[in-house]
């Protein structure tokens, strides 16, 4: 493992990713585990279908998870230290990702550079 995966903490101490990550079904759960050992082992070297970088963003990247009934997302960033930070999860209702999922993470990854950087 050369790459790490780091989440995303609020100023209150919450973790949003893992509580998204909490509330999938078990099958969405092992899917994102596979994707996040092959991201551990080949960081930014992954490609679709488990990957996609985020059109009009420099930095964002989007794990992608789909089960039988439900198509997941998990913004991420590469940080310093190949260190993966996990910043923001959801569930996919529309064809297109909806813009205001986006900039959540753009925010998140703002505030955590803000801090961290």
């Amino acid at each position: 493992m050369d790459w790490t995966i780091d989440y995303y903490v609020t100023s209150d101490g919450k973790c949003p990713v893992k509580e998204f990550i909490d509330l999938l079904s078990p099958e969405s759960k092992a899917k994102y585990i596979f994707i996040a050992d092959l991201l551990e082992d080949y960081g930014l070297k992954v490609r679709e279908p488990y990957i996609k970088h985020i059109t009009g963003s420099k930095k964002l990247y989007e794990i992608r998870i789909k089960d039988k009934s439900n198509i997941h997302r998990i913004f991420y960033f590469a940080f310093t230290g190949k260190k993966l930070i996990l910043l923001h999860g959801f569930t996919k209702k529309t064809d297109k990702t909806p813009g205001r999922e986006i900039e959540i993470a753009e925010r998140r990854m703002e505030e955590y550079l803000s801090r961290k950087g």
